[in-house]
């Protein structure tokens, strides 16, 4: 059209002079105002055709619209089907029988060879209004085969099998789809960069167990997997200044709840159990991500399912640095945390504390754990391979009981684990928004040096020297020595 434009125009200015000459008052008056009406009508033209080609755009978007949903409310998920196959071997130990004796317990060995489950999660976020965001993920996670009740992977080996409410959803249970995550942030107060959040928030699942979960760190939620993984109810309270030299940096306050204690003294005086965090994060982009993290655990409860015949054992601070980061395909990273445990004078069933027994009695303990691992991408073939190792020293204790591993959560082993696993991704056109399929093959090896791995009540006992008659007190469960794991998922994200 503007060819043509330009064309016209050459034409009017080709008019010979002596036209212009003969009769200024007329004919060249009749050629401009012919021209006029002839721009007036492209004018016309064009604007009907970008008017149809308005009307096609808004008919298309509100057909995406209407297939992909409103756009206030994004849906997507994930499922995962995987089956395990798991050996061990017990060690001899004097075990709890839970009715206050004990028996003399030979070791042996133990194997599941094929233990199916499917886990689904559902994931819905809603823009309620400008800044206000509330976001819900349900969970679903059941072993093949098993009902309601599901002893097969609960309370066999180690005090982290338990189901009770932060772990709901994240230890195989049923087909219920329960709720895992629902909570509202409002960001941008004040036409700040500040943000609030309350609700049962994202504590599980955190950095760096992403790489070899294969899905992408979560944002300024969540916290360090050496830490925390746990679903708690808390809120958040963070700040993320724009400081060029520290590109993602933020601070972040948080508080969780782990057990409401109900009405005292019905009770027995037991007090509410919960945690306050602090993690400044000082660098953060898709490159490298260092985050720095304080945490306290206040009224730590003996038991997690119980408030009539419970009590508070003390209390624990944690300590942690993770820094990852990715050189070119490589995607690298290391985690470092202590524990420090600051036990009060109860006990419960008149033995065991936090982390001390009748026979060492009261007394402050300082663990630590490291964890670090790598995980190179071959983009060409969508083929990822990993390796991770982690170690936890005699006294270690975490907070991670909604873990994802079957025998019981490798970080918070006191001893090492060995893991190393290769990713499949399909090469299949994405439709969803993250849209993506892949299969993870991996084998896990633990290597148990201390008892009470993932459990903060009796004093840890060194596995090799233990026998049928003890030393020290009784276990709460049989003793585990070595452990291994060969696990094979697909999962799909949508």
């Amino acid at each position: 059209m503007r060819k043509f434009f330009s064309i016209l125009l050459s034409l009017a200015l080709l008019i010979p002079v002596a036209v212009f000459a003969a009769d200024p008052s007329t004919e060249l008056m009749q050629k401009i105002d012919s021209l006029s009406k002839e721009l007036d009508r492209l004018k016309q033209e064009m604007k009907t055709k970008d008017e149809k080609r308005e009307e096609r755009i808004t008919g298309v978007e509100k057909k995406a619209e209407e297939a992909a949903g409103p756009s206030w409310l994004k849906i997507g998920g994930d499922f995962r089907a995987r089956v395990d196959s798991l050996s061990g071997k017990t060690h001899d130990a004097l075990v709890s029988d839970g009715s206050g004796g004990a028996n003399a317990t030979a070791g042996k060995d133990i194997r599941n060879d094929s233990l199916f489950t499917n886990r689904f999660g559902l994931n819905l976020i809603g823009k309620a209004t400008e800044d206000i965001t509330v976001i819900a993920r349900l969970l679903m996670y059941k072993v093949w085969g098993m009902g309601n009740t599901n002893p097969v992977t609960t309370n066999a080996f180690f005090a982290d099998r338990t189901v009770f409410d932060g772990t709901t959803g994240h230890i195989p249970q049923d087909n219920i789809l329960r709720v895992d995550q629902a909570y509202a942030t409002w960001s941008n107060i004040a036409d700040a960069p500040v943000w609030f959040s309350i609700g049962r928030r994202p504590s599980t699942g955190g950095i760096p167990g992403n790489i070899r979960q294969n899905l992408e760190k979560i944002g300024t939620a969540g916290v360090p997997s050496l830490l925390v993984d746990y679903a708690f109810d808390g809120l958040t309270l963070g700040y993320a200044p724009d400081i060029n030299a520290l590109p993602g940096a933020y601070i972040k306050f948080c508080y969780g709840k782990g057990l409401d204690s109900g009405f005292r003294p019905q009770n027995n005086n037991l007090k509410d159990t919960s945690m306050f965090g602090l993690d400044v994060v000082p660098y953060d982009t898709d490159n490298l991500k260092v985050e720095l993290n304080w945490n306290r655990g206040s009224g730590i409860f003996a038991r997690p399912d119980l408030i009539t015949g419970n009590t508070n054992v003390g209390e624990i601070d944690w300590y942690g640095t993770t820094v990852m980061g990715r050189i070119g395909d490589l995607n690298l990273f290391v985690s470092g945390a202590l524990s420090k445990s600051h036990p009060n004078n109860n006990t419960y069933g008149g033995a065991y504390g936090l982390l001390w027994d009748t026979t060492e009695g009261k007394k402050s303990r300082t663990g630590n754990a490291i964890y670090l691992g790598g995980r190179y991408d071959i983009k060409s073939t969508g083929t990822k391979i990993g390796a991770e190792y982690n170690h936890g020293s005699k006294d270690w204790i975490t907070f991670v009981p909604a873990n994802d591993d079957i025998w019981t959560g490798k970080l918070g082993t006191r001893g090492d684990v060995y893991e190393a696993y290769l990713i499949q991704e399909l090469n299949k056109k994405p439709i969803a928004k993250r849209g993506k399929a892949f299969f993870r093959l991996g084998y896990q090896y633990y290597d148990f040096k201390y008892t009470g791995s993932n459990n903060w009540m009796g004093a840890p006992q060194k596995i090799s020297d233990m026998t049928k008659a003890g030393p020290g007190l009784p276990q709460f469960y049989e003793v585990i020595d070595k452990a291994s794991n060969i696990y094979l998922s697909f999962n799909v994200l949508f």
